[in-house]
This record gives C-alpha cells, structure tokens and sequence, in this order.
C-alpha cells in the first residue's frame, strides 16, 4: 500500500471553476487552440486502428504506428481516448467519488466498463508490444540562440555486406563466457583458411556467431582440444575436448536498417545493429577487461588506490546507436572500482590495518574479511609454475594450526600445516589466522591466506566507503577539454581502421567527433514576493541568489523545537545556530518566532528514539492543543543510521517536520548555507520560494490554458548483494496551478529490482463495501482536486530511471494504469497523456566547439545552461532530445535525455523543450537550474527517503504476519512501508 491515502469520507461532488481566475490571459474555450492551432485530437470512435509497421504516417496524433509484427491481440494496443479534454465551457458539472469507490456504486460500475469501451485495454497486464509505437518527432525546435557543440559520437559507416548469424552449440554445456571464446578462438585458428572459407567471425561468448557473408556449409560440427591451463601437476597440462555445433539461423536486413537511419521506417532493426555492436567489441573484448559495455585495464591509465585493498581502474564505455547522421559509436571514458591484485594477506593487512595479521582475529574482523573476499577469485602461489585459480566461499571459524581434516578413507585426520609442508614443503607461518574456504560448502576445500593471490581483473561491487566514494569521483570527474582530449585519444588508439574484424565486416568509423547544431534556451523569469527589493529575477548562467528577494509564499512557523545530538557542539553555539536560522528564515520572507517552545534539548546519539519522544511530549504539555510545526536537528557528521531513524520517527510516528543540520555546518555558519535552510524549511511548511513569471501570467503554453497536473516517478532498487530487499517507488505530482512548484509524493514498496511501478493504480476487495480502487495516481488527481478545486485535464507524466530496452514495457503498464485511474474516478474521465522518460545514464558528452571562447562556456568549461540537442545525435524518428539545463560544478556536465513515448497533448519541439528547462529553474532546495527536471528529481528524493523507513526486520522480502493479500495475483507479496502521518503528507517533507 502507498503511504498517501486519502480519507475515503472527505470527497464531494463539485463544479469544475473557471479557469485562471483574475489571472492576466482568460483561458481559450476551445482547448484546440492551446498551441499554433493545435490540440489534443478529435474524439476518436471505438473502432480506431493501429497501424502496423508497414503502414504510413497517420496524420492524427492520436494513432501510433507499431515496430514490427502483426496487430497483437487485446491488452496490447495502446488507444487514444475520448480524448476532447472538459472545461467550464463544454462540460459544467462533473464528479469525483470517494477514494474508496465500491463497485455497486454507480460511478466506479460505470468506470470499470469504460475502461474496455475507451481505452480499448483489457485489465490485466498486456502481453504485447508488438502494436505499440512511439511518438514521432512532431519536427525540430527553433527556439534559442543557435550554436555548435561537438558530442562523443562518431560517424560508423554502413557496411555493404551480408550478416549471418550462426547458432553456437558446445558440449559439454561451458558456463564461463572466457572459455566459450577460447573454444572459438581455437576454432578459427584451425579452421579459418578450410572450413571457414577464409571468414573471421565475430563472437558474442555465448550463442551466437556472426559472420560477413556466408561460411561454406549450412551446419557442420568440429572437435576442438583446449588445454587447461589452470590444473596440471608439476607443469603438467590436462587437455579438454570439446563439440562445437555451428549452424545457420539468419541473415541480417541491412537494406531495412538503412531504411530505419535514413527515417523512412519507424522500426529499427535491432538484430542488425547487435551484430554491428559486437563486431566492434571483438577485439577489446579480447585486449581488456569488458564489463557490462566498458572496458577497464591497468595500462589504460595508471590505477588509483582506493583504500582497504581497492583501486580504481580507466576505462572507456563503447556502443554503436542509430541517430539522425546515421550509425554511431558512442565513445566515453569511464572508471571502476576493482580489488587489487594483491597477496590475500596484504589484502587483509590493507582492509583490517597492518598489525591485524600479527594476531588472532576477532569475530567481528573474521566477518568483515568474508564479507570481502566471498566470491573472489583467487589463486595459488605454492604450487611453482601451476597457478590454478578457486573462488572464495567462505572462510574458517577456527584458525589454521586447528584445522584438520580426513585422509585415508576418512580412517586418519591430519592437519593443514603438515599437508602443505608434505605435499608442497610449504611451511604456513601465519598459523593463527583463518584459512579460506574454496569451492561448495559440502566439500570444503582448505587454503591458508599466505598461499593465495587475488587474480587480477575483478571489479568490486559491494558497498564502497565514503572516503572509496570520495577517492573514486576524483579520478572519474575530468574537465571538459581533458575529457575530450581522453576520448579522441581512445578513439585513436583503438585504431578502428586496423580492427580486423571492422575489416572483415566493412566497417569504418570516423575518428572525428561529431559536430552537432545546438541552441541555447533563454532562461525563465522568476516570480518573488512583492514586498522585496528585487520581485522578479533573470538567473544569469544558471544561478540567482536570494539577496534583496523575499519568497513569494513565507510560511509562519511558530511553535518549534531544537534537539542536539553532536556531543562537540555545545549548548551556547547550538542556540547561536539556531538563532541566525531564525534571523535569516526571517529575512527571506517567512515569519520565524526566534523562541523556541522549549530549550534546546542535548541527546545522545545512540538514543534517538527516546530523545525525540521526551522532546516532542514536552513540547505538546506546554503547547497544549496546538501542533509542534517544526523540529531542528543538529546531528554529528558521522552519524550512521542516526539521520534515517529520525526522519522514520518523526515523520511515520510523531508526524515532525523536521530539518537536520550537520555540526560543520553548525560551527562554519554561512550566509548562503542558511539561506539554502531556510528554502528548504519553507517548502516543508507547504510555502513557495518562487514561481515562473509565465505561469501566474498564464503564458505557459500547454499548461496555463486547461487545469494541468505534472507527474514525476522513480523507482530505486537495493543496493548490490542485498537480494531480498524491496525496491522503493515513488510518484510526486504537483498540486498548485496554474503555479506547477508544489508536489505533494506517494511512495511504495514492490517486488526485489521491479522496475514497473505497481501501486499506480489497484483494486482490492473489502469484505463490506466490495471491490475498491485506489493507488498513487488516483490519490494525487483526488489530492490534485482538493488542493485546487478543479480536476486535470490534462497530464504530463516524467518518468525516472527507464532503460531503453524497459521502454515499451513501462510505457504499456504505466500508461494503461493512468488510464485505469482516471476512468476508475468518472465516467469517460480521461484526459490527455503525455508520458515522458528522462534519462541520466546515459553516456553522451557535449563540448564547447571551441574551448578557449568563454561567452560559449560556463566558469568551469561546460557547455552553458539551456543548451538543447534535438538533431543529428538523437533518434531517426523518434520524438527525443538532449538537454543541459544547469551550469556545471565540477567535471563535465551530463546532459539529461527526455524521450516523449507517447503525446496526445500534440507537444511541439519548442514547447515540451522550453517547459522542461523552465521547470529545471523552479527546484525548491537551492537557487541553480538543475540537471533533471523537478518533478523527476523530488520522486527521487522521496524513494530514496522511503528506504530509511524501512526497519532493519521489514527490510526481508516476506509478508507481515497476518496481513490480508490485497496484491494482484502472481505478484509477490512486500511488506508495505509504515504510513505518513496526516500533516506530513501534506507538504514536500522529501526536501
């Protein structure tokens, strides 16, 4: 269950109020007009179609053309709605049911059927994506000030020749994809010039083979011997035969994916493009270490350490991408962190400190070292020239000089110090210490720490420390100009021309970065109280300060409490703290009491619960009735789980706002540190710091003519090795307009690592009132309607942390729940839809075209604020772009990656462009642009606070005892989250 739920008695039947009230432009009574003559389409009837992929380009937005197949069956094609949005002008009174609507009621029944009727999606989860395509480019934009920017694309030329796939098939079955290629490439260097008809072909280390061309037979069978060099005794190698079945499966359509680059079809050929991925990946693969799409070695750059036996290595990230300029690989530098090569026991020595190895370990040390090394990789020293490798299972709860195990039949025990001083005249001297266990736990093999080495080339993918953190973003953050300069270099000694296999196949990549024409957006004005000096304000290059400026919306806070958890900061400076907080709260436009209702109270951090509980009782006894509005925190700067049990107590428990403040911050008081509180605490008491200009003007085109809600969604999933921990959603959607600045959020627990969020929309059933619906979207569009007394009717929808491959699949989940939500609340309720991904992991960089010239950078070297990209770089055909809408800080900017999946509201270039980077201007907790627009910024905030609400013993992936199954079936069953109070949920309490 969400934590936001409405209260199921408190919605009425209302009359939707006119539109922008005593606000500068009246609205258009006719919605088409909203934007150059354009609107969400014409209702379409219940027999519209869906085009396949051969189909044209259907003229009504409100019809997708599908990528490929035939129509699928239903549940699978995504239908424009009764689509024409209701207004004060066509439709007077509408009304909103209950949050818990019952199926006998007249409006849910009615609902229920319109789903089928309307949206021509079936209840359940569609099966099929076959029907579905994305929303076509509309055109390019035009706003902003025209330039060139150069991004880490270069030019791939399509190659001429036939691609074959061939099925691969060894025997015996080899797991490891090292050996699957070792097979092949024994394979090709006895066959090549015979059976291969002179073919190299490219590998993917599993399944598949490729080739340019055919190979001399249809299927045909080879028997190849691999020495293994990992065993032997005394330098002697154990030779494998292996079976190797090739056989042809298909030949790659190079003509329709050319078809697809050049924009005349919707639907690229992915196998295609696969081929040509791995054809350029061959031969890296074979000089480094590939991880996922990078590549790291030692020698690209010199390792740095890390700390506790860690360093990180350089790398690059390659892909081959289809855009608008044809082919094109995408180069970037990239770092990780990998476990040194070291002795195991100078690992040991590096993780516990020197002096560990000199004595018995404790049982919280032995912990830690199995911890680390389980599931590494690891080889033996004493065997001479014999190197075989084992992976870590575990490690001995006794040390070495106890060991023993049976020999003989299990008729004799002998210990592990006279087997290796027998058998290998090793003499163990570390006899105090653990030894590793290797292998599966039944037959648990004995290796003692000195005798091993840590195999080169393993990446760690625990939990890094703060200072690996800190150590590791040294080495990945470059400037702009180093950055570039490393990418070229890559580029260039990857030496693509001499690739074997990019010959073989015809493949020719520039060694050029591609030059891309760019725009630069004007930044928005912002909207201050009138009371300050300053009432609007023009950021310069992505910033603004507060000086001379009030908030436009001040809250009153009046009745607040202070508790201090850091033993250095004494009772007089936390006071101090606290009283140039008040003074500066003050100062920016709220009303601030400097009083406090009781003195600051000092706490140990080990008692946060206890602490907060004295606090906020003494505090209600000398209020009496009324609310404690704000509690301040003073925590120490290494304070564990201290931040998180706070916030999960006074927000799900005590139902506190409250702020926290680390003690260097408390000791190094600055102005622009306390202003940046003061936004903050604002917010949390439901004010508004500032508003775009154009949105109380009513000039926001698509939003300021029709009561339009803005969603933002994420989904943040457990860290590495924790497999049974829930993954966090999160939907914030805003609640003011036509201002669009406060959000109020819902989040939920699901399924361990689901990426579709699935408490958007429900339905469960009630023993006494039948079947109810609910879920994040319905609640927001009821908290939407209580907040401003009208309905949307129109939705856009940003959606976080989306792969390209999840694309089709969050798109047919999401938008049938929306869908399923606005029907389950009003009989033919379904306002437009546009659903919106932004991407971050990405791997695209833009540069400055020319470094040397300022007015085109920011102070740090990076492209300037505003910057658009919608051409050359992006999708053939599909409605995406690239925007940088913050200055950079340090290192080279990120630009964001908006993909519009699905448009009924008919989206300009310039429209959905120019509202997303005026958004990024309206981020509550400091006074920058920011680099992902707010909306999906906040759902990350407020997933990523949902986590500490999560008890140590709810952090399983179990149900609670006795809870009644509310989920849908063959979903797994997570513990929901503990509830927001009331007068939490009501603000933006995740800032």
């Amino acid at each position: 269950m969400p934590i936001r739920q409405m209260k199921e008695s408190s919605e009425q039947h209302f009359v939707i109020k006119p539109q922008c009230q005593n606000l500068m432009h009246p609205v258009q009574k006719n919605p088409k007009a909203a934007q150059n003559g354009k609107g969400p389409p014409a209702q379409e009837t219940q027999n519209t179609k869906v085009h396949n992929q051969s189909s044209p380009p259907s003229k009504n937005r409100g019809r997708r053309r599908g990528r490929g197949g035939r129509k699928s069956d239903q549940g699978d094609t995504l239908m424009r709605p009764s689509s024409r949005p209701c207004t004060a002008a066509n439709k007077p009174v509408l009304a909103y049911e209950s949050a818990g609507d019952v199926e006998s009621s007249p409006t849910t029944s009615c609902a229920e059927n319109a789903i089928s009727k309307l949206c021509k999606v079936d209840m359940s989860f569609p099966s099929s994506s076959k029907s579905l395509g994305f929303a076509p480019r509309p055109g390019f934009g035009q706003l902003g000030t025209k330039c060139i920017v150069k991004a880490n694309h270069f030019f791939a030329e399509l190659p001429d020749k036939d691609l074959n796939q061939y099925d691969v098939t060894i025997t015996p079955e080899v797991v490891s994809r090292t050996v699957n290629r070792a097979i092949i490439a024994e394979l090709v260097k006895l066959y090549k010039e015979s059976d291969l008809g002179m073919r190299l072909p490219a590998y993917d280390g599993r399944k598949s083979l490729y080739t340019a061309g055919e190979l001399p037979f249809a299927w045909k069978e080879f028997t190849i011997k691999l020495i293994d060099e990992e065993d032997g005794v005394n330098g002697r190698k154990r030779e494998k035969e292996y079976k190797v079945l090739i056989k042809f499966v298909a030949r790659a359509n190079l003509h329709h994916l050319g078809q697809f680059l050049a924009g005349k079809r919707a639907d690229g050929p992915q196998e295609a493009i696969q081929i040509l991925d791995i054809v350029l990946r061959e031969l890296s693969v074979r000089r480094y270490c590939p991880i996922g799409r990078s590549f790291f070695s030692p020698v690209i750059r010199k390792p740095e350490h890390l700390g506790c036996g860690l360093e990180a290595w350089c790398g690059f990230y390659q892909s081959i991408r289809p855009t608008q300029m044809g082919l094109s690989l995408n180069i970037d530098m990239a770092s990780a962190a990998f476990i040194e090569a070291l002795p195991v026991i100078d690992f040991v020595g590096q993780l516990l400190g020197k002096d560990a190895i000199s004595r018995p370990l404790s049982d919280s040390e032995r912990v830690k070292i199995k911890k680390a090394l389980r599931g590494v990789k690891v080889e033996v020293t004493h065997r001479g020239s014999v190197r075989r490798k084992y992976r870590v299972s575990g490690l001995t709860s006794q040390p070495t000089r106890e060991l023993v195990f049976p020999v003989d039949d299990n008729s004799t025990m002998k210990s592990v110090i006279e087997y290796f001083q027998e058998m290998y005249g090793f003499t163990i001297q570390f006899t105090h210490l653990p030894c590793l266990q290797v292998g599966n736990q039944k037959k648990a093999n004995y290796l003692p720490m000195e005798a091993c080495k840590i195999v080169e080339g393993q990446r760690y993918t625990k939990r890094l420390s703060e200072k690996q953190i800190t150590a590791l973003l040294r080495v990945t953050c470059q400037r702009p100009k180093d950055r570039e300069n490393d990418i070229l270099q890559t580029v260039q000694h990857n030496a693509y021309d001499q690739d074997p296999y990019a010959k073989e196949f015809g493949i020719k990549i520039s060694e050029n970065l591609a030059s891309v024409e760019a725009r630069v957006l004007p930044a928005p004005w912002l909207k201050y109280h009138e009371n300050g000096k300053e009432k609007d304000c023009l950021p310069q290059v992505g910033q603004w300060n507060m000086m001379n400026k009030k908030m436009i919306n001040g809250m009153n806070v009046s009745r607040w409490a202070c508790i201090n958890f850091s033993r250095s900061v004494q009772d007089s400076v936390a006071r101090g703290f606290c009283s140039e907080l008040a003074q500066m709260c003050q100062v920016s436009g709220m009303e601030f009491n400097p009083e406090p209702v009781i003195p600051i109270y000092s706490a140990k951090p080990d008692q946060v619960e206890k602490s907060l509980k004295h606090v906020y009782h003494g505090c209600m006894n000398k209020i009496r009735g009324k609310e404690l509005e704000l509690l301040l925190a003073i925590l120490p700067d290494n304070n564990g789980s201290l931040y998180g049990d706070l916030k999960r107590i006074c927000e799900t428990e005590l139902g506190l706002i409250s702020q926290c403040c680390l003690t260097k911050h408390v000791f190094k008081v600055s102005k622009q540190y306390l202003a940046n509180v003061s936004l903050k605490i604002n917010v949390k008491m439901g004010g508004r710091n500032t508003v775009l200009l154009d949105a109380i003007s009513c000039r926001i085109p698509l939003v300021s003519d029709i009561p339009t809600i803005i969603f933002g969604a994420d989904v943040t999933h457990p860290e590495n090795g924790e497999d049974s921990s829930p993954s966090i959603a999160a939907v914030v959607a805003s609640q003011d307009w036509p201002e669009v600045t406060k959000y109020a959020g819902l989040v939920c627990a699901q399924a361990h690592r689901q990426e579709l969020i699935q408490d958007l929309y429900k339905t469960w059933h009630d023993p006494s009132r039948g079947t109810v619906s609910g879920g994040m979207i319905r609640d927001l569009l009821v908290s939407f309607r209580k907040a401003t007394g009208q309905k949307p009717q129109r939705i856009i929808f940003y959606r976080d942390g989306v792969s390209e491959g999840q694309f089709y699949q969050v798109l047919l989940f999401e938008l049938d729940a929306i869908r399923k939500a606005c029907a389950s609340l009003e009989l033919n309720y379904q306002p437009p839809v546009t659903f919106i991904v932004v991407q971050k992991r990405h791997h695209t960089r833009l540069f400055a075209n020319n470094h040397r010239d300022r007015s085109s950078t920011d102070k740090t070297g990076n492209i300037l604020p505003g910057t658009v990209v919608d051409s050359k770089i992006c999708h053939p055909t599909e409605f995406d772009f690239y925007l940088c809408s913050h200055a950079g800080i340090q290192g080279t900017s990120r630009p964001a990656h908006y993909h519009v999946l699905w448009d009924e509201n008919n989206f300009t270039a310039d429209g959905i462009q120019s509202l997303t980077n005026n958004l990024c201007y309206t981020y509550a907790r400091c006074t920058r642009s920011v680099s992902v627009v707010p909306p999906a910024y906040y759902a990350h905030l407020a997933a990523f606070r949902a986590r500490f609400y999560m008890e140590p013993d709810l952090q399983e992936n179990g149900c609670a005892a006795g809870r009644k199954n509310t989920r849908a079936a063959g979903e797994s069953c997570v513990r929901p989250l503990p509830a927001l109070k009331e007068n939490v949920k009501r603000v933006m309490f995740y800032c």
